[in-house]
């Protein structure tokens, strides 16, 4: 029964469809009525201060959260809470995996568990830049190393859209330019993402969309363009156009 919950069908051009997803911690709204879709090759930001309600948009919509309304369509069928890791892999804020071990080992490890090839493991591992500290614990990795561990796992993975919560937190200027060229890199072969990000600059960088979202309700959707259109706003930065929109 879960399989045929779960089967896949051909791709059309609207792979990932959110509607009305609602979130509350008792009376409290943490996200209201979300709606939006999601293309393959697309990088989605979900962009607002601190407390906007992105990371509970994420947990919710990977099925980690229970929501209290709405519902989630993946390639046109309504996809449950527990078939998302099917099509969904999300990367939390904060975390650091199997803190004991060494990073090379838990490289290694979900590789191993996504079949992939030793040229694979290495050719992220370049990618992201994670060789120098493939000798250390995990728990002595640095902010920014552990965020690059992160999104080599995150590479790894099957998975058709991956969900990262702040994907730039602890890289400076360069470093997040270089990890920007690999996502945007990843997305040219086809593969999603959504990038929950409240620094804007680095939205602007590297989003082809953006979600605007303040106290949990979506204030706009669209590209730079759109939303300057939006606002009779024209060449105004993301920064600007948030300001003008929340």
């Amino acid at each position: 029964m879960m399989a045929d919950i779960c089967a896949r069908d051909a791709i059309p051009a609207q792979a990932l469809r959110v509607a009305n997803l609602t979130k509350r911690y008792g009376h409290e709204l943490a996200i209201s009525d979300v709606t939006f879709s999601l293309v393959p090759g697309e990088v989605l930001g979900i962009v607002g201060p601190n407390g906007a309600g992105k990371t509970t948009l994420l947990e919710t919509l990977a099925g980690l959260l229970a929501a209290d309304s709405g519902a989630v369509f993946w390639r046109g069928k309504q996809l449950p809470p527990q078939c998302r890791r099917d099509a969904l892999f999300y990367l939390p804020d904060g975390v650091k995996p199997y803190q004991d071990r060494f990073a090379a080992e838990v490289v290694s490890f979900f590789g191993s568990v996504y079949n992939r090839s030793a040229a694979e493991i290495a050719a992220r591992i370049a990618a992201v830049g994670l060789a120098p500290v493939l000798g250390k614990r995990v728990r002595a990795l640095s902010k920014g190393y552990n965020r690059r561990l992160l999104i080599a796992i995150g590479l790894l993975t099957p998975q058709d859209v991956l969900l990262m919560d702040e994907p730039f937190d602890g890289f400076d200027l360069r470093q997040t330019r270089h990890i920007v060229e690999v996502i945007r890199n990843e997305a040219a072969k086809g593969r999603s993402f959504m990038l929950a990000i409240h620094q804007l600059a680095d939205a602007e960088r590297v989003c082809d969309r953006f979600i605007l979202l303040a106290g949990g309700q979506v204030r706009a959707i669209g590209t730079l363009d759109e939303l300057r259109a939006q606002t009779s706003r024209r060449g105004a930065s993301l920064e600007e156009l948030f300001l003008a929109l929340t």
